[in-house]
C-alpha cells in the first residue's frame, strides 16, 4: 500500500460515538448470524435520524490471496461450486466459479497465516513471498465482513489438478493462467467473481514491480 499522502476527504467526520443503539436481537444464529439493529444516527446537516432498522448478516473476517508467478507470468486460478450463484439462477449459467484461493480466519490465526494455509489447501501452493494487498469491507450495506487481500509469490510449475479437504466438502480443480490472459477475461467480461476481478486489477497495476529484473 502506499502511503497515505495526508488527505483527509477519505475520513469520515462521524464515527461510532455518532450512533445511538436502542436495541439487538438475534433472529438467527449458526455458522453466521443474523442480526437486527435499532438505532439513530447522527446527520450531516445537524441533529439526528429517526429511529431506524437495519438486518446485518454477521461473519468473521476473511483472506484472499492471489497466487502468482513472476518468472513465468503466471496465476494460479481454481473453479468451484458455489451455492449462492445457484440459488441466484438455479436454471441458466453456472453455479462453477473461476475463483481465487480465499479463506475464513478461525479465533487467534493471522491473515498471513490463514493465507499460507488455504494457498496449500485449495491450490497446493507454497507462497514464497505474501505482499499486502488491504484490507476491505466487501458489502458493508449487508455484512460485518471484513477481507484481508494478499497476492502470494508461488512456483507454478506444477499447479494443477484437484484439491480442497473432503471434511469441508471442497471440491477444487486447480489451473495456470497466463497473466495478460486472465486480464483479458477481466476485461471481456469473463470473470464474474468480485474478488478475482479485484485482485487481477491490482496484479495489473503491480505486476512490473512484483517481476522485478524478470519482466
Amino acid at each position: 500500500m502506499t502511503k497515505s499522502s495526508g488527505d483527509d476527504r477519505f475520513v469520515p467526520p462521524l464515527t461510532a460515538h455518532d450512533v445511538e443503539l436502542l436495541a439487538q436481537k438475534t433472529p438467527f444464529e449458526g455458522y453466521f448470524a443474523v442480526q437486527t439493529f435499532s438505532l439513530r444516527h447522527r446527520l450531516y446537516a445537524g441533529g439526528w435520524s429517526p429511529s431506524i432498522s437495519r438486518e446485518v448478516f454477521v461473519t468473521g473476517d476473511a483472506v484472499v490471496v492471489l497466487p502468482y508467478d513472476p518468472v513465468r507470468d503466471t496465476v494460479v486460478l481454481i473453479e468451484q461450486f458455489r451455492a449462492g450463484a445457484f440459488a441466484h439462477t438455479p436454471e441458466t449459467g453456472s453455479p462453477w466459479l473461476v475463483e481465487t484461493v480465499a479463506g475464513r480466519i478461525e479465533s487467534g490465526e493471522a491473515p498471513q497465516d490463514v493465507a499460507r494455509r488455504e494457498a496449500e489447501e485449495e491450490a497446493g501452493c507454497t507462497l514464497r513471498q505474501l505482499h499486502s494487498i488491504g484490507t476491505f469491507y466487501q458489502s458493508p450495506g449487508a455484512t460485518t465482513e471484513q477481507i484481508h487481500y494478499f497476492c502470494g509469490i508461488v512456483d507454478s510449475k506444477d499447479a494443477g489438478g484437484i484439491h480442497g479437504l473432503a471434511s469441508e466438502d471442497e471440491d477444487i480443480r486447480v489451473f495456470t493462467c497466463p497473466r495478460v490472459a486472465a486480464l483479458a477475461a477481466l476485461t471481456e467480461g469473463r470473470v464474474t467473481n468480485v474478488t478475482l476481478g479485484f485482485v487481477l486489477q491490482w496484479l495489473a497495476l503491480n505486476h512490473d514491480r512484483l517481476r522485478g529484473p524478470a519482466a
